[in-house]
C-alpha cells in the first residue's frame, strides 16, 4: 500500500483526491485545518490531521505522525491554497504574507520535513495555477495569488535539480479554472469548465505515474487557450 499525503483535503480537489486514493487501497494522510468533512467519510484508509499550514509549529504534527505510523512517504501532493482577490493598491504586506505562508512557505517546509521519509520512487506534486505561468493571461486582483503560484514552480525546478541523484521526483501541475469552493468564493459569477472530481482524477493518475516521465517539469492543465 502506498502512503499518500494530501494538503487542503477538506474540500474541492483535495477532498475528491483523498477518496480516490483510499478507494484504491492507499494509506492517506488528509491535512486540513477543518477535519470534520474528512472524518465524516469514516474511511479506514484515511487519517485526518488538523494542521494550520500558516503556523510553523503545526508541521510537527505531520512529522510525528509519519515517524509513529508510516516511516515512509510515497506521494506528497501540495494542494492547499489561499486566494486573495484585491486590487493591488489595497493589497498589503500582510495580505501577501498570508497568501505566501500557505502557497509557498508551507510547500517548502512540508517538503523539507518529508525529504527524509521519501524513497527513490517518491513523487512530490505541487498544485500551481495557470496564473503562475510566465506569459499566461493574468487577472487583476490576483497579484499575491498568481505570484505565489509562480514561486512554487521555480521552487520545484530547483528541488528537482538538487535531489536529482536521489530518485525523488518534483513536478508541478498548473491548473486552469476548476469549479471549487475557493473559486466560487473569489469569483461568485464564474462557472469553470472542469469539476473538482474531473481534475482530481487527472491529478490522481499523474501522481502515480508522472514521475516515470517527468522531473522538474510544470504541466499546464487547462482546456482553454490561453
Amino acid at each position: 500500500m502506498k502512503n499518500i499525503i494530501v494538503t487542503g483535503a477538506s474540500r474541492g480537489i483535495g477532498f475528491e483526491l483523498i477518496q480516490l486514493f483510499a478507494k484504491n487501497k492507499c494509506n492517506v494522510l488528509a491535512i486540513s485545518r477543518n477535519t470534520e468533512p474528512i472524518e465524516n467519510l469514516k474511511n479506514q484508509n484515511i487519517t485526518a490531521l488538523s494542521v494550520d499550514l500558516s503556523l510553523e509549529a503545526d508541521f510537527n504534527k505531520v512529522t510525528d505522525f509519519i515517524k509513529s505510523n508510516w516511516e515512509k512517504v510515497d506521494i506528497l501532493i501540495n494542494n492547499a491554497g489561499k486566494l486573495a482577490n484585491k486590487p493591488f493598491l489595497k493589497t498589503s504586506i500582510q495580505d501577501f504574507l498570508d497568501v505566501y505562508k500557505v502557497n509557498v512557505f508551507a510547500v517548502a517546509e512540508l517538503t523539507r520535513l518529508m525529504i527524509p521519509f521519501f524513497n527513490k520512487e517518491s513523487h512530490v506534486v505541487t498544485i500551481s495555477s495557470m496564473g503562475g505561468i510566465q506569459g499566461s493571461v493574468k487577472f487583476p486582483g490576483l497579484s499575491a495569488y498568481s505570484s505565489s503560484k509562480g514561486a512554487v514552480i521555480t521552487l520545484s525546478e530547483l528541488l528537482a535539480e538538487e535531489y536529482k541523484e536521489s530518485g525523488i521526483s518534483f513536478n508541478v501541475l498548473a491548473l486552469g479554472a476548476v469549479q471549487t469552493e475557493m473559486l466560487a468564493e473569489a469569483f461568485p459569477d464564474y462557472k469553470a469548465p472542469t469539476s473538482a472530481l474531473e481534475m482530481a482524477e487527472y491529478i490522481y493518475n499523474f501522481s502515480l505515474t508522472g514521475n516515470k516521465f517527468y522531473n522538474g517539469k510544470v504541466l499546464q492543465v487547462s482546456s482553454s487557450t490561453p
